[in-house]
């Protein structure tokens, strides 16, 4: 059984804050405090938890065998490339669930990242919105510059949010939430080598992730949902959103209508 404080911290709102910049990797112990501390708790609160408290909490978490050990498996899960939006935060900075309230989103790519063309990025781009679209009452239209709902753009290190990014592998994206100070932003690490297969990091796998978190959606500790906030290639000619994904997100917006 987890103590008392991590169950409360478990059911705080999550990811309502912005996303988490990145740091240095450290080794064992102190990287998985700098982790836990990055993603699920603050500083102030991470000592009424002892270390065999943590891992138990990030075991249970990415669904890991629970040991309350530092072993390879619990390792080699942090160290996967992510995104970069916490996964509990202490607060939430508005009520209730974040979410549009209109179902017509527009959305934009302000730019692009290297060794992929554009027309790739926009089909990209357009399945991702679909995949969302398919699922419920929402219509995603692309219009040109910064007037749009969501705005999807490749930035490398620094890009002045004040949440660099940090190179290849690490942190993927980050996006920000409806009701936040940047609504509909979605930012992806123009470092990383982008692809349309395995090779790589898969931008559609990613984006896909990312705007999830541009409708509302915080991540899901369920290892088949697109949610769940470490990256793994799935096999894109059999990619579907799972049962979590679909029940989530039409708790948002309602289920898709057919005439």
């Amino acid at each position: 059984m987890l103590p008392t404080i991590l169950k409360a911290i478990l059911f705080l709102p999550w990811c309502l804050a912005l996303p988490v910049p990145p740091t240095t990797d450290l080794e064992g112990w102190d990287f998985v405090k700098d982790y836990f501390h990055r993603f699920f708790l603050t500083k102030k609160a991470l000592p009424l938890l002892t270390e065999g408290e943590q891992i138990r909490f990030l075991q249970q978490f990415f669904h890991l065998n629970v040991t309350g050990l530092l072993n390879k498996e619990t390792l080699d899960i942090l160290r996967r490339p992510r995104c970069g939006v916490p996964d509990v935060a202490e607060y939430s900075i508005s009520p209730g669930r974040p979410k549009w309230d209109k179902h017509t989103l527009t959305y934009s790519i302000i730019n692009y990242p290297y060794d992929m063309k554009t027309s790739t990025v926009k089909d990209i781009i357009h399945d991702a919105v679909s995949i969302w679209s398919s699922v419920t009452p929402l219509i995603f239209q692309q219009v040109e510059g910064q007037d749009a709902d969501i705005k999807i753009s490749f930035w490398a290190l620094a890009h002045g949010d004040g949440f660099p990014f940090d190179g290849p592998g690490g942190v993927l994206g980050h996006a920000f939430f409806p009701n936040s100070e940047a609504p509909g932003i979605v930012h992806f690490d123009k470092d990383e080598h982008w692809s349309t297969s395995y090779r790589g990091i898969n931008l559609f796998l990613v984006a896909t992730h990312e705007l999830g978190h541009s409708l509302g959606l915080f991540h899901s500790g369920n290892p088949n949902s697109i949610m769940y906030p470490t990256y793994e290639y799935q096999d894109l000619r059999t990619f579907h959103l799972s049962v979590d994904d679909i029940k989530r997100i039409q708790q948002l917006y309602g289920r898709k209508t057919f005439f």
